[in-house]
């Protein structure tokens, strides 16, 4: 969430983007409809690990019986040989009409297999619902359940490493993490993934281009967390234009996170830094993205193990003097750097515009004054 920063002249907001070696985090996992819970509060879960299901009701077909059997809808019910609440298999006659001493028959089968739901005397329709969708919700988190809400929701919390990324695509997913970088600044090559990664959790460094993408996917890898790779490669991926960045629920087959932007940009030291500290632990992670109002950001969780019954939140402070941001504006967008000050009154930028700002010092020794919206802090 955005940190608010007060002082003379307004407020500002600064968006942040966590790299935390230790925080603690809660995840509320809801059931999109009423079914059953199957944890208590206080007990251990893990992340892979089936904390509540339920059923979505099957895809609902209708039956012209009416028409099928050359009848006014009036008179259908009559020849119905199943009645609402029967179970029906593909193709199994649901009506039958006979004429002309038992000669001539006309018969309206079932589309689908199923149970039948309804029949109108009105329309002369038959509903057949098809079988029930099942759904089951992961824990997603390897911690502890705090809150149960029958038939609706369990919350968890654990004590983790967490690190956000500037974007991501594909849903959950789960693995071990894997460097297959050497450095944050080096590239993978499709060579360097094999049949061992699969369903692994694979940390790339600097770029990601499509054949590497694609050897991925074919070994069936279950994420990449990479500092950068090229838009268009990105929209290759997805089918279609990114557009307006909401991310998650496509079926990719694979999650793919990236923690700089598009491009070929180095991954953050401090970024590559907590993955390799955490080399062969299992994670979680999520792809999705919202950076409209209601800011979800693309995330790495890496559960820790409990400490004495006691666990501490990472400090979450605001911009200030030493803090380290990433710019995510042209021309310096994807710079690392570190805040020198944070000048209280408004300055006139070269757009003409007045605004409060911020002095980094680029991590290549470069003093730049920006719009303090062009930065996004560094949580450690």
């Amino acid at each position: 969430m955005p940190e608010e920063q007060a002082g003379a002249g307004g407020t500002a907001y600064t968006p942040t983007l966590t790299v935390a070696a230790e925080t603690t985090l809660r995840r509320e996992r809801r059931l999109p409809l009423p079914g059953e819970v199957h944890v208590k509060v206080g007990e251990q879960v893990t992340a892979e690990q089936v904390v509540a299901s339920t059923a979505l009701p099957g895809k609902v077909s209708a039956v012209n019986v009416a028409r099928e059997l050359n009848l006014p809808p009036g008179e259908i019910e009559r020849w119905m040989l199943k009645q609402v609440g029967d179970p029906v298999e593909y193709n199994e006659p649901l009506a039958e009409y006979k004429s002309f001493f038992g000669f001539f028959r006309s018969q309206a089968l079932s589309p689908t297999a199923g149970t039948l739901e309804a029949v109108s005397t009105v329309t002369g329709q038959a509903l057949i619902r098809g079988p029930s969708l099942p759904v089951q919700l992961k824990a997603y988190l390897t911690g502890t359940v705090v809150e149960v809400r029958e038939r609706e929701a369990v919350t968890i919390e654990c004590t983790c490493a967490l690190i956000q990324g500037i974007l991501g695509v594909g849903g959950e997913a789960y693995g071990p993490l894997t460097l297959l970088a050497r450095r944050p600044d080096e590239a993978v090559r499709p060579t360097d993934i094999t049949p061992q990664h699969q369903g692994h959790v694979l940390v790339c460094g600097a770029g990601l281009d499509w054949p590497t993408l694609e050897r991925a996917r074919e070994v069936g890898v279950s994420a990449i967390v990479v500092g950068a790779m090229k838009a268009a490669d990105l929209d290759r991926l997805l089918g279609r234009p990114l557009g307006v960045a909401i991310t998650g629920q496509e079926s990719l087959g694979i999650t793919v996170i990236l923690t700089e932007g598009f491009g070929h940009l180095p991954m953050a030291e401090e970024t590559f830094d907590l993955l390799r500290a955490h080399a062969g632990e299992q994670a979680s992670l999520n792809g999705a993205t919202q950076i409209r109002a209601g800011v979800q950001r693309p995330e790495v969780i890496i559960p820790l193990a409990a400490k004495s019954g006691q666990e501490r939140r990472a400090a979450r402070v605001g911009l200030a003097a030493g803090s380290r941001v990433r710019l995510v504006r042209e021309p310096y967008f994807g710079e690392l750097g570190t805040v020198t000050d944070l000048p209280v009154e408004p300055t006139v930028i070269e757009t003409e515009a007045q605004v409060r700002v911020v002095r980094v010092r680029l991590d290549d020794g470069r003093e730049v004054t920006v719009p303090r919206a062009n930065v996004e802090l560094i949580e450690r």
